[in-house]
């Protein structure tokens, strides 16, 4: 990881960040998304992030540009969810297998320590065994997968769900 730099995202780096995810929803099923998100959409998703509080975001940079973004954010829209976040990660599509989402994970996981926050989810579609992988190695257990809940690209999609408590607890 070579000059490779990890700081909280800034709002100068959703450019780059809308570029990493968009190649994801255009190219592969690992987010549902259907349609590319515009910087407009994007810069509204980027507002609920902050320094403390349930919702981070951590950049990779590469020589100072975002190669790969970590994020906590909603589990679900009902109140008793509060204290359970759903984590996602993305990283450029020509920096896998170097890390970066593990320690982009972990910046998230140790931003989220001493939050209100008491359950952390990681949702995956499958097949993706280095995602699932990654969520095993950082404490994550398999607790549910869903059939075919998910249709992209003519295809009906498994997604499977990992789950791991932020403290001892």
């Amino acid at each position: 990881m070579n000059n490779v730099t990890f700081r909280r995202a800034e709002p100068r780096d959703l450019p780059i960040l809308l570029d990493i995810y968009n190649y994801y929803i255009v190219n592969t099923p690992i987010t549902f998304d259907l349609e590319p998100k515009t910087l407009e959409q994007r810069k509204m998703w980027f507002e609920i992030f902050s320094a403390s509080g349930p919702y981070q975001c951590f950049v990779a940079a590469g020589d100072g540009v975002p190669i790969g973004w970590a994020c906590s954010g909603q589990y679900k829209e009902k109140a008793a969810y509060q204290t359970s976040v759903e984590l996602s990660v993305y990283i450029a599509p020509d920096r896998h297998r170097q890390g970066l989402g593990r320690k982009l994970y972990q910046m998230v996981i140790d931003g989220l320590l001493g939050e209100d926050i008491h359950r952390l989810y990681g949702r995956i579609t499958e097949p993706n065994p280095s995602s699932a992988a990654l969520h095993v190695a950082m404490g994550f257990r398999l607790v549910g997968i869903e059939t075919e809940v998910g249709r992209k690209f003519g295809k009906f999609w498994n997604v499977a769900t990992y789950e791991r408590a932020l403290t001892g607890a």
